[in-house]
Formats: C-alpha cells, sequence, structure tokens
C-alpha cells in the first residue's frame, strides 16, 4: 500500500545487470520533507538504487512509488525530480540564467515567471549577482551551489544528489553541508543523499541508510545507527570501534559479565544482553571515543578497567587516537586533548562503561 507521507517508497526492488545483481530485494522509503542519505562503500548499491529512482536506471524487480504514484515505466522528464551530481553537469556555453533556467523552459514556463523563479533561485543559494555570468567565471563552490538552484527551481517532488560534494576541497565540504541542509529544510523538499562520506552522513540525516553488497544493513536516525549498530559492517564502516569476539557470562547485580577471547571481562546492560538473543556467543562493539584513557585505574561502579600500553598516537588537532596494547591485543582509542597526548609508550588504564558495550549476535559475519 502506498503511503501519502512518503516522498519515495521502494518495494522488494532488485537491479540486476546480466549475472551481476546490483541491488538485492530492498524495501525503502523516504519520509516527505526528509533529508536520507545513502551511505557505503563504492560498489554497495547506493548510486545505483538513486539511479533507478531518478529514472535513469531500470528496475529489474520491484516497485517504486513517487508520491504515491508507482513510476517503474515513467520516464525520467515525467517524474519531476531535481538532479545534482559530483561534476554539476553546467553548460558552459550558456549564462548562469540559461543554466538554472534550462528545465523551466522545457515546462513551458513564461518568460516573466521564469525571471522570478530564477532569480529566488539565486536569493536562495546567496548567489544573487551572477545570472550574467558563465560557469568558467564561478569557483567550483559557486558551480555547485548553481547545479543546485537549477534543481530547486523547478520545485521537485524529490531532491536527488549524488555525492555533490566530493569534488570539494575539505573546508569548503563543510560549508556546503550546512548550506545543503539549511536550503533543504527552507524548501521542505525530500532529499536523497548518496556518500561514501560518513562524517557527511551522520551530519546531514534525518534518516541514515547504511547499504553493503546490495543490501540494506540498517537503516534508522543517525545516533541510532551509530550508537546501536545492527552488525559487525556497520559497526566497523561507520566510526572507529573495536569488535571482539565473546562470550555472555551471568548477571552481576545491575549488569551481566561479557568476556572477552583476550582475557579480559567488560559488563553490558540488560538492554545489551536481551539484543544478544539468548546467544553465549557473541561480539562485544565498544566504539573507540567510549573508551576513556587515564594514568590512573578508575574503575567503579559499572565501569570496568583495562590496564595497557600506548603504542601508537595519532594527533588530530583537537583529539588523538590512540592505539593501545592490552594482553596481546590492539584497541582504538579516541579522546579529546585537555593539554598534551599520552605519550607513545605511557602505562595507561582504559575505562568502558557498561553503557557502551554494544552487543552483536556472535554468528555474524
Amino acid at each position: 500500500m502506498a503511503d501519502r507521507q512518503n516522498a519515495v517508497e521502494l518495494h522488494n526492488v532488485v537491479k540486476r545487470f546480466g549475472e551481476f545483481t546490483a541491488v538485492k530485494r530492498i524495501d525503502l522509503t523516504v519520509p516527505d520533507n526528509s533529508f536520507v542519505t545513502f551511505l557505503g562503500p563504492s560498489g554497495c548499491g547506493k548510486t545505483t538504487t538513486l539511479r533507478m529512482i531518478a529514472g535513469l536506471t531500470d528496475i529489474t524487480e520491484g516497485d517504486l512509488l513517487i508520491r504515491g504514484k508507482r513510476v517503474n515505466s515513467l520516464p525520467i522528464h515525467k517524474r519531476n525530480l531535481g538532479l545534482v551530481f559530483q561534476n554539476y553537469a553546467l553548460f558552459p556555453h550558456k549564462t548562469i540564467f540559461d543554466n538554472i533556467a534550462f528545465g523551466l523552459k522545457y515546462r513551458k514556463v513564461s518568460k516573466s515567471d521564469i525571471a522570478e523563479k530564477v532569480n529566488k533561485a539565486l536569493d536562495l543559494v546567496q548567489l544573487p549577482h551572477v545570472a550574467d555570468r558563465y560557469p568558467n567565471q564561478l569557483s567550483g563552490g559557486q558551480q555547485q551551489r548553481i547545479a543546485l538552484a537549477r534543481a530547486i527551481v523547478i520545485e521537485p517532488d524529490v531532491l536527488l544528489l549524488d555525492e555533490p560534494l566530493s569534488a570539494l576541497d575539505a573546508n569548503l565540504r563543510e560549508e556546503m553541508r550546512v548550506e545543503l541542509k539549511r536550503i533543504q529544510r527552507e524548501l521542505g523538499v525530500a532529499t536523497v543523499f548518496v556518500t561514501h562520506d560518513q562524517s557527511e552522513a551522520l551530519a546531514m540525516s534525518d534518516k541514515l541508510v547504511v547499504m553493503n553488497n546490495g543490501f540494506v544493513e540498517q537503516e534508522g536516525a543517525p545516533e541510532e545507527v551509530y550508537n546501536n549498530p545492527a552488525s559487525a559492517f556497520v559497526a566497523d564502516f561507520l566510526g572507529h570501534s573495536n569488535i571482539i569476539q565473546a562470550n555472555l557470562g551471568s548477571p552481576d547485580a545491575a549488569f551481566t559479565q561479557v568476556a572477552l577471547e583476550s582475557g579480559e571481562t567488560l559488563l553490558t546492560t540488560d538492554e545489551q544482553t536481551a539484543k544478544a538473543k539468548n546467544s553465549k556467543d557473541v561480539r562485544a562493539v565498544i566504539r573507540a571515543e567510549k573508551i576513556d584513557l587515564s594514568e590512573e585505574n578508575r574503575a567503579t561502579d559499572g565501569v570496568i578497567s583495562i590496564p595497557g600500553k600506548v603504542k601508537t598516537v595519532d594527533y588530530l588537532g583537537q583529539q588523538a587516537r590512540y592505539f593501545v596494547e592490552a594482553n596481546g591485543r590492539d584497541w582504538q582509542v579516541i579522546n579529546p586533548i585537555d593539554a598534551h597526548p599520552h605519550k607513545e609508550g605511557a602505562d595507561i588504564f582504559m575505562h568502558i562503561a557498561a553503557r557502551n558495550c554494544v552487543l552483536l549476535p556472535g554468528h555474524q559475519d
């Protein structure tokens, strides 16, 4: 059944290229007015999925609905979608005004309305004075804004963004993240954003869809996906995690013991114990930034301290990433730096709270 509150729906969608299956029976929704990001490594199926929504790639099996209407066979120019690609695809021989107006002219919009809509779009992307220039007279960031203006000027039902920030330098990318989110919020247009950059995905999304090998591994709010990964792949791909084979022990007061294969014992919560589905064989996932380092043993109720030695320090500015050896196992730890980072070779303690020990069933790959 179609849900009118969803801008896009994919039901049991499959895409095959000859013998290769790029997308494997996925079900997805893009709620109205939301910013949904497809995140995953190269070849995971995220761009293929976006291209199916756009009408640039045919669906092999399943159904695609836009605004409740099945559009499997509807050509791209009849789907009322705004598209922004990595290379911007601006016409070099046309002025900025004509680039933005291109889609409106094919919709038979009057000249006076075209001028009004183009100027409004230029104001929205904060480039009101460049209408008479050509693309080669603008910076990369300005060209990206013009490509966005061209996509939104037609008042699309859905905005599709395929890695539009990847060609920009780091500082400009961060600036454009904020701008994209501002524009999406101001317009209230449902947006599908494709990226392999986890920081972009976490910073911009209302809903995160993590893909791998043609499947959806997990979807949900960014904080939920990050803090409660549903698989070892999600835990490993999104952020920096320590993923360790372990066994569940008996309950200890308000917590349950988790015996790691390297010999240490952690604690976890009842909620995490329930997620392990009564399996004794589990995987413990501890995010690198959820481990607190100090030179003192600060074990308290619900917090385990593990002694170790700092092997390597990566200085990251406001943070440092430490590689710590404990009982023959290397741990990753990311901590803020108050004054000076811990030195290589320093003896330290890793403090891990029960609430930060996430469990996965041990049979997962």
